[in-house]
């Protein structure tokens, strides 16, 4: 099973209200190299100078993630709607390998020789130079202030984006990121996630998960159980043997939960696949009870509807994969398998509601070695931009939903006064960046006042610097 970090779908604005222009730039494939300097690829990237009127008002950056970047410009709604206020233009730079920045084309993901330029530090750099281009420092002008803004993997990036290049960016929004999950307790995640599953209608709910696993195990392991599981289910690709079962969809239900966790809003969305509001309390609605057996998987089917076929014309269940196309499976897969190695882990009983599964970290770098011919490097993040200890860096704030599982791994609390920690108690994941909405809770709306406020003070701060030079 591999985690994805997603951005969630804008619901509260139509996004067809989002105009912008697509530009490419010429960035180099190496930024640290000094071979081969004239190897360059196309940078995408999208900008909105719509509100920015006299030409002076801040940038506000987004720090594209794992997928197509006009996904997460068209979904967004906060930065939008931040931009009349600031006269902001817009800009959405898209990460590398993934969407149509692709810097070997279609041959991109063929080797690990092209995949190693897949990294976070190089994507980075990326958008330094490209920041360079559309807005040029030199002795004697700094240029337009900037804002980096992004959710989850993105909420990271704009984090290290303010450490690593702090002339460049005056500050950034961080929601949802989890720049500490590389050496978080394993099974911080499972824990969260069953949390939400218990509190959002009844303790059953998280009960009834727990003990599917022993029935599809018990139904997966004769002929007569396969084709049960295949009735009640309709899998698009039959099931023919256990495996397909305790791995396949194993792993399939696994995400699916977290998906729902992450995407708990209070209104509907349409964005991994279409769910109602509070899609979790919607689901366990149909595990309130104590089941087991046959009965058990009848309303596991019935629950898992909610987010695989809430719109009832889904012909059948396909396991095979419970994220949306436009995100790159097999760039963060990579990521997962070099710098982005977050562990995980499952303990069961009282703990969480999934199968025992101990953290194995020899297994899972032979897994990446057979698969990609690389080797994960622990805590490498670390290293490259710290994680527990971040005394040094300011003008960050790190907001995190707190029935988001991946808040486990964020920064939820710290000693320096530079930097700020949003806690929204009633908030998923990084549901702060998504358009307002008329049934946000007060947290929400509280931590969308505190972003302005202080993207204001670091725009002042800009100006009086620029002033006094």
């Amino acid at each position: 099973m591999i985690l994805y970090l997603l951005v969630a779908l804008l619901v509260g604005t139509s996004s067809s209200n989002y105009v912008y222009q697509t530009k490419f730039l010429d960035v180099p494939l190496d930024h640290f190299s000094y071979v081969n300097e004239t190897v360059t690829f196309k940078l995408r990237y999208l900008v909105n100078d719509t509100y920015n009127t006299d030409g002076s008002g801040p940038i506000l950056f987004y720090t594209g993630n794992e997928g197509d970047i006009e996904l997460f410009a068209q979904n967004t709604g906060f930065m939008w709607e931040l931009a009349p206020t600031l006269k902001a233009s817009l800009v959405f730079a898209e990460h590398r390998f993934y969407g149509k920045t692709l810097p070997f084309g279609n041959a991109s993901y063929d080797s690990p020789q092209h995949l190693g330029y897949l990294t976070s530090e190089q994507a980075l750099a990326d958008f330094a130079f490209l920041l360079a281009e559309i807005n040029p420092i030199n002795r004697t002008t700094r240029g337009r202030p900037v804002v980096a803004f992004g959710g989850s993997y993105g909420g990271m990036l704009a984090a290290w984006f303010r450490m690593k290049y702090p002339h460049l960016v005056v500050g950034a929004i961080a929601a949802s990121a989890p720049i500490r999950q590389f050496d978080a307790n394993c099974g911080v995640f499972n824990q969260i996630l069953t949390s939400v599953f218990t509190v959002a209608y009844t303790r059953e709910c998280s009960q009834n998960i727990a003990r599917s696993w022993e029935a599809l195990k018990n139904f997966s392991s004769t002929v007569d159980g396969l084709k049960i599981l295949q009735d009640k289910f309709k899998f698009c690709t039959n099931v023919t043997k256990a495996e397909d079962i305790t791995g396949t969809f194993f792993d399939y239900l696994q995400d699916v939960y977290g998906n729902l966790a992450m995407i708990n809003y209070p209104y509907n969305s349409t964005f991994l696949a279409p769910v109602p509001a509070y899609p979790v309390r919607e689901f366990c609605g149909r595990l309130a009870e104590n089941f087991t057996g046959v009965e058990l998987i009848s309303r596991l089917q019935e629950a898992l509807s909610i987010y695989s076929n809430y719109t009832g014309q889904t012909k059948c269940l396909d396991i095979s994969s419970s994220y949306d196309s436009n995100f790159g499976d097999n760039g963060w897969e990579f990521q997962s398998c070099t710098e982005m190695m977050m562990p995980m882990c499952s303990e069961g009983g009282e703990k969480d509601m999934f199968p025992k599964k101990p953290w194995d970290e020899k297994k899972n770098s032979d897994e990446c070695f057979k698969k990609f011919g690389v080797r994960p490097k622990p805590n490498v993040a670390f290293t490259m931009y710290g994680g527990q200890f971040l005394d040094g860096v300011s003008n960050i704030i790190f907001s995190n939903g707190l029935l988001d599982p991946w808040s486990g791994g964020g920064v939820l609390r710290s000693g320096n006064n530079n930097i700020k920690i949003v806690l929204i108690p009633e908030g998923a994941h990084h549901i702060d960046l998504r358009a307002a909405n008329d049934n946000d809770p007060g947290s929400v709306r509280a931590a969308r006042d505190i972003h302005l406020y202080n993207i204001q003070q670091w725009l002042k701060q800009f100006r009086k610097a620029k002033k006094y030079r």
